[in-house]
This record gives C-alpha cells, sequence and structure tokens, in this order.
C-alpha cells in the first residue's frame, strides 16, 4: 500500500466518470436497464377481515355484503378483482393484492381503497 493521498477534485472527477458510466452500460446492453419481472409475493393465506389492517380498510370477503351506511363511496360492480391494487388475473377466484403484502384476497371482495383497473369494467 502506498501512502499517497487522493485529491477531492481527483475524486469528484472518478465519482462523475463513474455515474457516467451508468447509462452508457445501459445503452450498450438494452435487456439490462429493463427492471426484474416482481416476484411472486408469499402466499401467507387468506386475508383475515377481523386483522387490524383489513378493518382500516374496511375490506370484506363478499363484495355484496358492504355495508352501504358505513361506506357510501362503494357502488355495485366494484370488486377486487377489478381494481388496480388487485395482481392476480381478473378472473382468479383470489389473488394477492398490493395492499395487503402477504396475504390472498378474495376476488369477490371490496375495501375503501378500491379504484377501478385501467381498462377493466364494472361487474
Amino acid at each position: 500500500m502506498s501512502n499517497e493521498t487522493i485529491s477531492r477534485r481527483t475524486l469528484i472527477k472518478g465519482a462523475l466518470v463513474g455515474l457516467a458510466a451508468v447509462p452508457a452500460a445501459a445503452l450498450a446492453n438494452p435487456q439490462a436497464a429493463k427492471p426484474a419481472a416482481p416476484a411472486a409475493p408469499a402466499a401467507g393465506g387468506l386475508l383475515d377481515p377481523a386483522s387490524p389492517q383489513a378493518k382500516a380498510l374496511g375490506y370484506v370477503h363478499d363484495a355484496n355484503k358492504v355495508d352501504p351506511k358505513a361506506n357510501p363511496m362503494h357502488k355495485a360492480g366494484q370488486f377486487c378483482h377489478n381494481c388496480v391494487q388487485w395482481t392476480a388475473a381478473a378472473d382468479a377466484p383470489q389473488g394477492p393484492c398490493n395492499l395487503f403484502p402477504g396475504k390472498v384476497v378474495k376476488g369477490g371482495g371490496w375495501c375503501k381503497v378500491w379504484a377501478l383497473k385501467p381498462g377493466a369494467k364494472l361487474g
């Protein structure tokens, strides 16, 4: 090892060259720039509607049983399977939801955070 010190100017130049190399490497290999496919969430079982997070978001297994007085924003045709947070196939009976990591929810369920998935239809 040597006892030479690196000047601040040399260190900054090296850092800038290194930062410039990252986009250049992505241009050289476009496959490397693509994000990896998201890993399937761990199946921790079906979400319990009595859990604190499910209660806070008003989750129910059956959207047809939503209390309209407690959830005035709920409309007919709103189900987990046509929500933007649903990550399974639209026709799956149950699947993962971004709001409840590690758990699965019923496709026919509903919660207060429901928002129509782009391209999906109510019902």
